[in-house]
């Protein structure tokens, strides 16, 4: 849709934006949530996970990235 043919209507000009603004307040409010503490200690340390939720060392990351260079 080109955008002189969009701004020809305002009803259609309005819908676009619309979806901008949406879009826009969609992306921002995904917030990260505030990681959970330790009642006892009050520290949390989290084992880090990959996309599938195994966990993974970061020293197996540090040999990769020597690998790759």
């Amino acid at each position: 849709m080109g955008f002189s043919r969009l701004f020809r209507s305002r009803w259609a000009a309005l819908f676009w934006s619309a979806g901008i603004v949406w879009t826009a307040y969609d992306v921002a409010s995904d917030a990260p949530e505030p990681a959970a503490t330790n009642a006892a200690s009050g520290n949390t340390v989290e084992q880090p996970t990959d996309a599938a939720g195994a966990a993974f060392n970061a020293d197996d990351l540090a040999i990769l990235a020597n690998a790759a260079g």
